[in-house]
């Protein structure tokens, strides 16, 4: 398994993809294992780094990863075999906006760290998959330390892509069904429960 995870974060450096820091996955983990989480919805699996990771915190986590690049979803699906987790970790290839799961379905853990621009989008459609108890939490919030100095960037691209996320925090703050709280871990995380 070590060695599976340092080849993932090889691969990611050569091929740019980008994965969770280290300090950030770890944080989660502790997470999941403290609050005996079970389920886990990613938006976001990229190669399957975090799923993996997540999904091996216990037995009994099991973990849905939607991924709509296709490169990155073959490449996890790979990964996920790799480890044996062919049970444990479910990857679908779709568009996360797109995607209708069963009504029924609910899980203890909502991650975000999919298209930093629809943050806002992904919380408001799958909000309604949560446990009761359950947590929805998101990942590079401070988006590189270029969040809280979106008047400082001059590509256009990046500057949009910033107040969006800069717009998502404050979309979390002034939540009147969901407390959050900001963790200052890796590229900024929060985490939301119902109130």
């Amino acid at each position: 398994m070590k060695e599976l995870i340092l080849d993932m974060e090889k691969y990611a450096k050569d091929h740019n993809v980008p994965i969770i820091e280290k300090n950030s996955i770890a944080f989660i983990m502790k997470f999941i294992k403290a609050n005996g989480i079970k389920n886990v919805l990613e938006i976001g699996g990229a190669i399957g780094y975090s799923s993996i990771l997540m999904a091996s915190c216990s037995q009994d986590v099991k973990v849905t990863t939607i991924e709509r690049d296709e490169t990155s979803y073959m490449e996890c699906l790979k990964n996920v075999k790799k480890c044996g987790f062919d049970q444990k970790v479910n990857v679908v290839f779709q568009d996360a906006l797109d995607l209708n799961l069963p009504e029924e379905n609910r899980y203890d853990l909502i991650f975000i760290d999919a298209a930093k621009g629809q943050n806002m989008k992904f919380f408001e459609k799958y909000k309604f998959f949560l446990a009761d108890k359950g947590a929805i939490i998101t990942d590079n919030l401070k988006f590189h330390g270029y969040v809280g100095n979106s008047d400082k960037i001059e590509s256009k691209n990046l500057k949009s892509l910033v107040k969006k996320i800069e717009s998502y925090i404050e979309f979390l703050n002034n939540n009147e069904e969901f407390v959050t709280k900001f963790y200052d871990v890796g590229d900024g995380l929060s985490i939301s429960v119902r109130k």
